[in-house]
């Protein structure tokens, strides 16, 4: 069967050693047909299993054959159906071919350059030449074949662009509500559609006057964009567009270019846009009053400043720095005068700064190297006399707080109390340089001048010329003001107008809260919220020292919205490690992310 089977094949799907007999045989019985034969009737079988001498001689088999070819072939015994596989046999090689083909003869979604879309096509129609048995001057592609190449790329493009195209090739009229009429369209001698235009007088070139008319939806434009944008070494959206209007006319083409160059890597770069989410919610401690001043506090550093140091002989000039405490629910300010940088410096200024106006419960900076190592010492002086603290002490300690890494505008609070405290500091100073006593002194007058700042009117009498403001809060009258007598359990009707008009100024804890807190309600920028950043997202890290080409590369990893829902601050995932930084820290690449 195994034989018969080889036999009835073609021998090219045979292993070299059957094929090769196989193929002899097929050779050598040409005009023969292979049957099968039954073991029991075969009378090959008795020389290949051996017969006694005895019982040969009543063989009929052996010596007349087998009986069946006396009779009519249609009683011949019937090959058996054999589902075993041969062995022997090759493997096949299947090959599935995509009816789905594209019909056009060029696929544009293929190519992502332009240069490589007009070399592909330039070496197809140099194969069709070869084929045809057409002689070709050079072996490499010349700038003729070039040019047919992008011929044939701009009219299979102005094909699928526009349905117009087939009426112009068997001349016939446009639409009426074809958007082709107002460039009066016409095909030139080599079947491109050209914009007509009126400017068939003027001495500008032929290209320049008939522009060929391209769709900016198509792939082929958005490649023709791409390629003009990176050879006029990433040009802007304007002079883009004017330079690809010296040989083409792309309907929507402003769009396009605005489209290319922001979608540039880049120019993107360069640029260094980051996102600006919504202006945050205020926080509990901006609105709610505390019991007393100072219980939430935001710290910063100002300076350095020169100070006049007349220890010794002469005058030598060191840097002394401020320290600026505000309250974040007044806005009342203290100001320390330190010596340094260091912690020590800081754990001091803190000290002072608690003797004299309590201490607080929440403490809020930036991540200075001062107000961390402080905040670490804290923690371990806590941690090794835990033991000795009472339950109730341990509940009242300090809670510190830090905001995200190079993000000033999170304590917009304490950044605004410096500002203002350079800018006295500055006006008085001069150009002259203090003793550290007289520094502090006039530092001090400087915190007094910013604690009676007005906050908000106290009433609303024309003749009420004292307003609210943080000095309230600390002796109840700005710190610049005369003392007035308490008028808190006056009755009214015993009181001449002035005096009812300073017990209002008194009850400034409840004015607080319905007029100084409603003035906070406007967001004064950021008043729109842009598109979060999206998780695996390529993104640039801003760096104020770096120019934006050496800024590091990152992907975001992990996203933190605050409580009103949307995400301000990001974990980036870089070489280096992961590092944690605000939105207005992070430029978003557009590079489309493929990763699922």
């Amino acid at each position: 069967m195994i034989v018969l089977g080889w036999l009835k094949m073609s021998p090219n799907k045979l292993h070299t050693f059957v094929r090769n007999r196989v193929g002899d045989i097929l050779e050598s019985t040409c005009t023969g047909t292979w049957r099968h034969v039954p073991t029991d009737k075969n009378p090959a079988d008795y020389i290949s299993r051996g017969v006694d001498l005895k019982s040969i001689q009543s063989l009929q088999e052996w010596w007349l054959g087998p009986s069946f070819l006396k009779e009519d072939e249609s009683l011949w015994p019937v090959t058996p159906h054999s589902d075993k596989v041969l062995p022997e046999l090759r493997p096949e090689i299947t090959l599935h071919s995509n009816d789905n083909l594209s019909p056009s003869f060029i696929e544009f979604n293929r190519f992502s350059q332009f240069l490589r879309l007009k070399r592909a096509v330039a070496y197809a129609l140099r194969f069709i030449k070869l084929c045809r048995k057409e002689t070709v001057s050079t072996n490499y592609i010349s700038n003729s074949e070039l040019q047919d190449a992008l011929k044939l790329i701009i009219k299979i493009s102005q094909k699928e662009s526009f349905p117009e195209y087939t009426l112009l090739l068997n001349q016939q009229p446009l639409p009426k509500k074809s958007q082709l009429l107002k460039f009066n369209v016409f095909l030139d001698d080599d079947n491109i559609m050209r914009v007509g235009g009126r400017l068939f007088n003027s001495q500008f070139s032929y290209d320049k006057k008939h522009p060929i008319i391209i769709q900016s939806t198509h792939h082929f434009t958005k490649l023709l964009f791409n390629y003009e944008h990176l050879k006029l070494k990433h040009a802007g959206p304007q002079l883009l567009l004017a330079s690809i209007r010296e040989m083409y006319w792309p309907i929507g083409g402003r769009n396009l270019a605005k489209n290319c160059y922001h979608h540039c890597i880049r120019c993107t770069r360069m640029k260094g846009q980051v996102t600006a989410p919504l202006m945050g919610n205020l926080p509990p401690n901006r609105v709610l009053p505390d019991s007393f001043p100072f219980q939430s506090v935001g710290v910063d550093y100002a300076g350095p400043i020169l100070s006049a140091s007349r220890q010794g002989r002469g005058c030598r000039l060191i840097k002394v720095y401020i320290a600026l405490f505000i309250c974040f629910a007044t806005k009342a300010v203290h100001i320390e005068l330190v010596g340094d940088l260091t912690s020590n410096n800081y754990l001091s200024a803190l000290r002072r700064f608690i003797g004299r106006r309590g201490k607080p419960k929440n403490i809020y900076s930036d991540n200075g190297l001062s107000f961390v190592g402080a905040h670490n010492e804290l923690a371990k002086f806590l941690k090794s006399n835990c033991d000795s603290l009472s339950s109730a002490a341990a509940n009242e300690e300090i809670e510190f707080h830090f905001i995200p890494s190079y993000s000033p505008h999170f304590g917009g609070l304490w950044e605004a109390g410096v500002k203002s405290t350079k800018y006295h500091l500055q006006r008085v100073l001069g150009n002259c340089n203090l003793t550290f006593e007289d520094l502090y002194t006039v530092l001090v007058q400087i915190e007094a001048i910013l604690n009676s700042r007005p906050l908000t009117p106290l009433s609303s009498e024309p003749e009420d010329l004292m307003p609210l403001t943080p000095g309230h809060f600390i002796i109840g009258r700005p710190l610049t003001s005369l003392p007035s007598q308490d008028y808190q359990d006056v009755s009214n009707n015993r009181l001449t107008r002035f005096q009812q008009i300073e017990k209002l100024r008194q009850h400034f804890w409840c004015r607080w809260s319905k007029e100084y807190v409603s003035e906070l309600q406007l967001r004064s920028k950021w008043r729109t919220n842009t598109d979060a950043l999206k998780m695996n997202s390529l993104v640039l890290l801003k760096e104020d020292n770096l120019p934006p080409l050496k800024w590091r590369l990152g992907r975001v990893v992990a996203v933190f919205p605050g409580t009103d829902g949307i995400k301000r601050v990001a974990d980036i995932k870089t070489s280096s490690g992961i590092v944690r930084r605000s939105f207005s820290k992070i430029c978003p690449l557009p590079v489309i992310n493929t990763s699922g």
